[in-house]
């Protein structure tokens, strides 16, 4: 934890053009050139300490010093989470509302999604073979839209899957941009509300039927501590709030194949199945490649860390990604090495790729229980066909924000193994 002093600030009127053009190193840069884990700058014209590593994580994420509520900008709002949803709530309201995802979570719901995305997989080999070639980022988002809604008992007309998951795809594409191409993404996000919200509606009304005790029963009916349903509105919002995320994971699938190709011994050893190794290299993956870049709060009461004094409404951002590539946590951090998380038991501040803190008492993220058992499947069927990566710009840069392959990883020549 940085010694009690004055906090560094940089000068200056407002950095979010800066902010912008360094993208995910944004705030790691700055703690290196200040020497400090925390620091004070303007964003959007407004006051905003930025803080890194371990202890930082610790100290937003436990005993509910921060809420998330006026923590991120009002378009990264409305395009991911949207206003009512559990990430907006604090307090008893947002414990009640997270339970009911957590109940979700069941031990056996975990691994049938796995086995749900592998069927998904295959059917989509047997769509590609002979075919030309694929770009796999964009695949990944009707497969894994197919497998978000069986696993959510969803019923979704098969006819409407590829518009919703372009729907769903366009929402995590444009999460860091302005413009055009936001304004479109909006639109598409409030046409997927309008279509989740009347499948809650016929759910209610017995039109239709889901699985019980499956996602989309369970919100539908979900009472809040007011003991009154969600408004179908926010419980499709909720329900978005489950399919979103889940083709979100394909970033981190393209970055898993992306690593098997750069290292072609793990794809060696998945392949002739040996998976002691499988969920230590999806591990490395969730560190190493960039996801959430930074994570926003607002200080719900006075606080003081690190020398500095916080007001109650004060911001932070917490850095993501410069935590799971701080040296001093990690060593050798840009380098993929799968063997450092061998007997890693676990620390839920020092691997932050999706968020800090435990799963049950914080905001971390509930489903990176189901990301991981998405990615260690997706290896698997990576290792379980065969392709061809043609020459491609394979680099990622780190100012686009959420990053991907430049190319999107090209494969070709896709056949069953």
């Amino acid at each position: 934890m940085p010694t009690a002093h004055a906090i560094p600030e940089e000068p200056g009127l407002d950095h979010s053009l800066a902010l912008l053009q360094e993208g995910y190193t944004y705030i790691s840069r700055r703690c290196d050139r200040f020497n400090s884990d925390l620091f004070l700058t303007r964003i959007m014209l407004t006051p905003v300490v930025c803080l890194r590593g371990a202890e930082a994580a610790r100290f937003v994420y436990e005993g509910e010093r921060f809420t998330r509520r006026g923590a991120m900008p009002r378009s990264v709002l409305l395009l991911l989470q949207d206003v009512g949803s559990v990430q907006t709530l604090d307090g008893a309201a947002h414990r009640h509302r997270k339970a009911m995802f957590l109940s979700l979570m069941t031990p056996d719901a975990i691994p049938r999604i796995g086995t749900l995305l592998a069927g998904h997989w295959r059917d989509a080999v047997r769509r590609w073979e002979g075919g030309g070639e694929v770009v796999l980022l964009d695949a990944l988002a009707e497969i894994l839209t197919r497998t978000a809604c069986d696993w959510a008992g969803l019923p979704v007309p098969d006819a409407d899957i590829p518009a919703l998951s372009a729907e769903l795809a366009a929402m995590v594409e444009n999460a860091g941009s302005l413009g055009p191409s936001y304004l479109v993404a909006l639109r598409l996000r409030r046409r997927a509300e309008r279509r989740v919200r009347h499948l809650v509606e016929r759910l209610r009304a017995a039109e239709l039927e889901a699985p019980p005790g499956s996602a989309a029963l369970t919100i539908a009916t979900h009472r809040d501590t007011d003991g009154a349903t969600l408004p179908a509105g926010i419980a499709a919002v909720e329900l978005l709030n489950i399919l979103r995320p889940i083709v979100a994971v394909g970033r981190y699938i393209t970055f898993a194949a992306l690593a098997l190709h750069r290292h072609p011994e793990w794809r060696e050893r998945f392949a002739q199945g040996d998976e002691a190794d499988l969920e230590p290299f999806v591990q490395e993956v969730r560190r190493l490649y960039p996801f959430f870049p930074m994570i926003g709060g607002r200080a719900r009461q006075a606080l003081r860390w690190g020398g500095h004094d916080f007001a109650p409404g004060d911001w932070v951002l917490l850095d993501l990604h410069g935590t799971n590539h701080d040296p001093r946590l990690w060593p050798e951090p840009d380098r993929f090495r799968p063997e450092r998380f061998r007997g890693w038991q676990g620390n839920p501040y020092t691997l932050v790729p999706q968020g800090a803190g435990d799963v049950a008492a914080t905001h971390r993220c509930p489903g990176e229980w189901i990301t991981i058992a998405l990615m260690k499947e997706a290896v698997r069927q990576l290792c379980r066909m065969r392709y061809t990566v043609p020459p491609q710009d394979l680099s990622i840069s780190l100012s686009q924000m959420p990053a991907a392959p430049a190319s999107r990883f090209v494969i070709g020549a896709v056949r069953p193994n």
